[in-house]
């Protein structure tokens, strides 16, 4: 699903994979990002610990190129 989105919206996408432990470590924890699963938009937390649509996510993404293209 997030790569398509990011075809369809001309978006770059970063996927990160840890494992577990990694997650879970104290170097991971100094990245200041969230723990997973989660996405983020424009370094903002949109979703983490549960699902999310495609719809969902397609309209916040939406939302967010919106807000870039007002002056």
């Amino acid at each position: 699903m997030i790569p398509r989105l990011g075809q369809r919206f001309s978006i770059d996408i970063e996927t990160i994979q840890k494992t577990r432990e990694e997650y879970g470590g104290k170097r991971y924890a100094d990245t200041g990002l969230p723990h997973a699963p989660a996405i983020m938009v424009d370094n903002e937390v949109v979703v983490q610990g549960r699902d999310i649509t495609e719809e969902e996510l397609e309209a916040i993404i939406s939302g967010k190129l919106e807000k870039r293209s007002d002056p």
